[in-house]
């Protein structure tokens, strides 16, 4: 994620938006040595959980492999936290061993939209460090990006540079439970996001959703990811903030 500040602020300003991302001046990838690196079991897959020195990208934030960050609980349910310690704040993310391709990417959140500080956010997407086709991502992210009266969620197609490529939407107040999507096939993405846990929604129960058609990357070497983060690198306004994310599914496309 290449993405300026600067950019991103004179994006906001239009019309009252936001930008889809905060600037990364560094890749977003698990630093560390591989042998040190924490895994995780998660909805049956492995996980790697990210940790830094020094701050990365997205934001850019520290970020923590810690048990105080990442955990699964006895219900198998994926809980990311940002903390503060001695200072400084921690954000968290892991990343899916596996390389899925294409299909239909699921995620099962536990937590209402509303909760989230204006500073966080919370992402569900694709990313591949080698920059082809735009680092081949594809997001689901909850934020207000920094302002109390923004939406909070949004489907990007990257590069979010492109007016066609974001679409911004309101999550109802409320929700404890809400399912988030993409399928993603060679000639388009398709993203969805509705009430309750389940693999499709109930009638009347989607809140938003949109079929992209252009600039599709190609599958490739990417992983799945989850990750708890501030925009900028600031501090939330109300103190330590979790997101559980009940479960992840991959389902492939049908033949």
């Amino acid at each position: 994620m290449k993405k300026a500040l600067a950019a991103c602020a004179a994006l906001a300003a239009l019309a009252g938006a936001t930008c889809c991302r905060s600037a990364a001046p560094a890749p977003q990838a698990v630093q560390g040595n591989s042998s040190a690196v924490r895994r995780i079991q998660f909805s049956g897959y492995e996980w790697v959980v990210k940790s830094s020195e020094g701050r990365v990208g997205p934001g850019p934030n520290y970020f923590s492999d810690g048990g105080d960050n990442v955990t699964v609980d006895d219900r198998g349910r994926l809980h990311l936290r940002l903390t503060e310690r001695d200072g400084r704040w921690y954000c968290a993310e892991v990343v899916s061993a596996r390389s899925f391709g294409y299909g239909t990417y699921r995620f099962y959140l536990d937590t209402p939209a509303e909760a989230l500080d204006p500073q966080a956010v919370l992402g569900m997407f694709t990313w591949n460090d080698d920059p082809a086709y735009n680092h081949r991502e594809i997001d689901i992210e909850v934020s207000r990006w920094g302002r109390a009266d923004n939406q909070n969620g949004q489907f990007v197609v990257q590069p979010y540079t492109r007016p066609t490529n974001v679409v911004r939407f309101q999550i109802p107040a409320g929700l404890r439970a809400t399912t988030h999507l993409f399928t993603w096939r060679p000639d388009g993405v398709f993203a969805q996001s509705f009430k309750g846990h389940a693999a499709a929604p109930e009638p009347g129960s989607v809140i938003r959703q949109h079929n992209f058609t252009q600039g599709i990357p190609r599958a490739g070497g990417e992983n799945a990811r989850i990750n708890l983060w501030l925009l900028a690198g600031r501090p939330p306004r109300a103190g330590e903030q979790e997101v559980v994310v009940s479960k992840f599914e991959f389902e492939e496309l049908p033949p």
